[in-house]
């Protein structure tokens, strides 16, 4: 298990920054206008919750570099990875249970042109939520789940840059390495300036 440790945790991050990414663009909510004539408007993930979108991306970025950075980088990565997830959760707990009219309240300004929470709220007939505040909260649970996951077993992951280490932390700089060589090997070879290519003479 804590040798596929990195790779689970950096596909969790990933999977749940995209599908975020994602959410950000579906029907969050429905707006039934109490205008006389029922006007039905659908506000998007994006704009239920502003955040939504830039922390997700944020959430791909931090996946993406979890799979190259060291140990301490590492947690605090997963420490960062924790916040935004309860963070998330919290905003999009609130949208999903209590379908604030402050969610709304851009998408109804952009349709009607009335600004104010409480000429905005007059106006709002009922609010009701798609599945996707559900379904994207469920997806923070996951995040905050590897988050931890991260900050548990971080310590103990396969790193690359281990071997070159010369202050005795990890391995012995000088022992030859005990498995094959990967990808990530390769690119903290060029990193170093070293061809990864080049056979040893």
């Amino acid at each position: 298990m804590i040798a596929r440790a990195r790779l689970l945790a950096v596909v969790a991050i990933v999977l749940t920054g995209a599908l975020g990414v994602i959410s950000s663009t579906q029907t969050w909510l429905t707006v039934v206008l109490d205008d006389g004539t029922g006007h039905e408007l659908f506000v998007p993930g994006a704009a239920a919750v502003p955040v939504l979108a830039p922390l997700s991306l944020a959430v791909l970025a931090l996946g993406a570099a979890l799979s190259i950075v060291g140990r301490v980088v590492r947690w605090i990565f997963g420490a960062l990875t924790v916040l935004i997830a309860v963070a998330l959760g919290i905003v999009t707990g609130q949208v999903a249970v209590a379908l604030p009219v402050t969610a709304v309240s851009s998408t109804v300004t952009t349709a009607t042109g009335i600004t104010g929470i409480d000429s905005v709220a007059a106006l709002v007939r009922t609010i009701s939520p798609s599945p996707w505040p559900f379904v994207t909260l469920a997806l923070w649970v996951l995040l905050l789940a590897a988050g931890l996951f991260t900050l548990a077993t971080a310590h103990r992951w396969r790193g690359s840059g281990r071997r070159y280490r010369t202050d005795g932390e990890g391995a012995d700089a000088s022992a030859p390495a005990s498995r094959p060589r990967d990808a990530i090997d390769s690119w903290d070879d060029l990193s170093r300036g070293t061809d990864p290519t080049d056979e040893p003479r």
